[in-house]
């Protein structure tokens, strides 16, 4: 057996730039709505869409330009308001994966609302199926305009692997994505987590990153969850 390269666990920088983010059909209205702040109708918006969908790329977009605080849903605090949302913008991720504490969203809408300020939230589902106890606060999130990510096409699910490509690095050929789209799921989450396994794994292997190669990375049962809808 072929020795086995260990491979350095170096961090991994993805471009997160409003330039990088690539526009399909399937994501045209998310991005109008980053691109037309500060003219929003309303005090908060709401981007839903799958994993890996570009939920937190768009976010990232948007705190980097209106200088928002940041935090996930599950670990927001009252006590965290002032000092997130002093530049009078925020975003809170997640929201339907876990609230920590319901009132401290609905003081962050209450003060966008009186001060002009905005609040970008984000989910994976519909309002209507996200578990909020508070009437007030399920009030306030119901009337917020929402935009939704759809599947994506052929055409962006080919563009977000040769960028997860190009992100680590890795050039790749035509034929090779075409190989790649044919046998994965169409999901964005799926396509990330596959370029990084094909990545490591051939790092580990010490191995060029071929058609028969990633034909075995596909193939291989330590990868069911690439095909899980629910991850």
């Amino acid at each position: 057996m072929a020795p086995r390269q260990l491979p350095l666990d170096l961090p991994h920088r993805p471009a997160l730039a409003r330039e990088d983010f690539l526009v399909a059909h399937s994501n045209q209205a998310a991005v109008a709505l980053v691109d037309q702040w500060p003219d929003w109708p309303a005090h908060g918006a709401i981007i839903i869409g799958p994993p890996g969908s570009g939920k937190s790329h768009l976010a990232s977009v948007w705190q980097e330009k209106s200088g928002a605080g940041r935090s996930a849903a599950s670990r927001l605090v009252a006590a965290d308001i002032p000092r997130l949302m002093a530049g009078g913008t925020l975003v809170i991720e997640d929201i339907d994966q876990g609230i920590a504490d319901e009132v401290a969203i609905f003081h962050a809408l209450n003060l966008a609302r009186q001060n002009a300020a905005h609040v970008l939230l984000t989910g994976r589902n519909p309002v209507a199926s996200w578990q909020v106890a508070l009437p007030d606060l399920r009030s306030r999130l119901s009337a917020l305009p929402l935009v939704a990510i759809q599947p994506p096409d052929d055409a962006l699910l080919r563009g977000v692997l040769v960028k997860h490509f190009a992100d680590r690095q890795i050039s790749v050929g035509e034929a090779l994505i075409g190989f790649i789209m044919l046998r994965m799921p169409r999901s964005l989450a799926a396509a990330q987590r596959l370029v990084e396994r094909i990545d490591r794994q051939a790092l580990e292997q010490g191995v060029e990153i071929t058609r028969p190669f990633v034909a075995k990375v596909l193939e291989a049962e330590t990868l069911p969850d690439l095909f899980d809808p629910e991850t």
